[in-house]
């Protein structure tokens, strides 16, 4: 059996709706809705968040809580770093999606010689930063941060001085080069992106696989063609945003967005890619029950994050 470790973190600091940090309790109610013993199973590590920013107010317009952030990003890097040189296996169940650059800083701090590929299966790119970002909210910047791109190219805002500072701190956590070639980044059901997205995406020629392929080609040939996307690659994050889900299923999340997977589509997509060995870390994130009604969307997701280990210890 994989060494697994769950990884508990409860920042919501950088999404746009509160709420996201009461999804893993959400998580673990549903579990006992469903009398699972998954959460005696797996002993948590929880790493310490920064919403307490959320009651100083925000400073920072194009980069909401960016000094909050930075902390968490630090906090994450580090338990990551230190599990997977333990060579456990991080299962991460986070709030908002921004503390995923921390868990990739983390994983390539441990092995930094090692080549790094992540599978993103969400409705958005999060490859936003300060200069392009819309909203301001970090959830959609993690994938800049670790492809260590400002896109200035596609600027439209111009962040404080301070806000620069804080986020070229954010980049170089973990060492001052980019943790993933931008080239080993895939999507699956990204849908709902922004002109600066889109061009860095055609700038890399990043892979994403639509909803309509994955029906299309169906969950085994697309599972085995985003591994294969991922060729040269030595270890292998997959990231699930349970807003990857489709809209009529996914209220329960701060950015929902129509033509989504289905539960079942996720559930046999997530269960079939961490069968490779490369894999070496999983994670689900922006799970909000305040959002919800009757806690469906912590049931689905947990549905499909104890079907995820499930094939993770079988198939190891």
């Amino acid at each position: 059996m994989r060494d697994i470790k769950l990884v508990e973190v409860r920042s919501e600091i950088a999404a746009g709706t509160r709420g996201a940090s009461l999804g893993i309790d959400a998580l673990k109610i549903a579990s006992l809705d469903k009398t699972s013993d998954f959460f005696t199973r797996f002993d948590p590590i929880n790493v310490p968040d920064a919403n307490n920013f959320l009651w100083k107010g925000n400073k920072h317009p194009h980069a909401k809580y960016i000094d909050g952030v930075y902390q968490v990003l630090k906090n994450v890097y580090s338990t990551i770093e230190s599990l997977r040189l333990e060579k456990l296996f991080p299962i991460v169940l986070a709030g908002d999606h921004s503390t995923a650059a921390g868990t990739i800083m983390g994983i390539k701090a441990a092995h930094p010689e090692m080549r790094l590929g992540v599978i993103w299966i969400d409705a958005h790119a999060d490859l936003h930063t300060p200069y392009t970002t819309p909203s301001g909210n970090m959830h959609g910047m993690p994938l800049a941060m670790c492809i260590q791109t400002d896109n200035r190219d596609c600027e439209v805002n111009q962040p404080t001085q301070e806000t620069v500072q804080y986020w070229e701190k954010i980049k170089k956590i973990g060492g001052d080069a980019p943790k993933i070639k931008a080239q080993d980044i895939v999507f699956i059901s990204v849908r709902d992106t922004e002109a600066p997205e889109d061009f860095l995406i055609k700038k890399y020629g990043i892979k994403n696989f639509t909803t309509e392929e994955v029906r299309n080609l169906g969950i085994t040939k697309v599972a085995a063609e985003a591994l294969s996307t991922l060729g040269d690659c030595d270890q292998i994050y997959i990231s699930f945003d349970v807003d990857s889900l489709d809209s009529s299923i996914s209220m329960g999340t701060g950015t929902p967005v129509a033509n989504g997977l289905t539960v079942k589509e996720a559930l046999e997509l997530n269960t079939e890619l961490i069968k490779d060995k490369r894999v070496c870390c999983w994670e689900i994130v922006e799970v909000n029950p305040t959002l919800d009604s009757e806690n469906l969307m912590a049931e689905n997701a947990f549905d499909i994050l104890e079907a995820t280990t499930k094939s993770l210890v079988d198939n190891f």
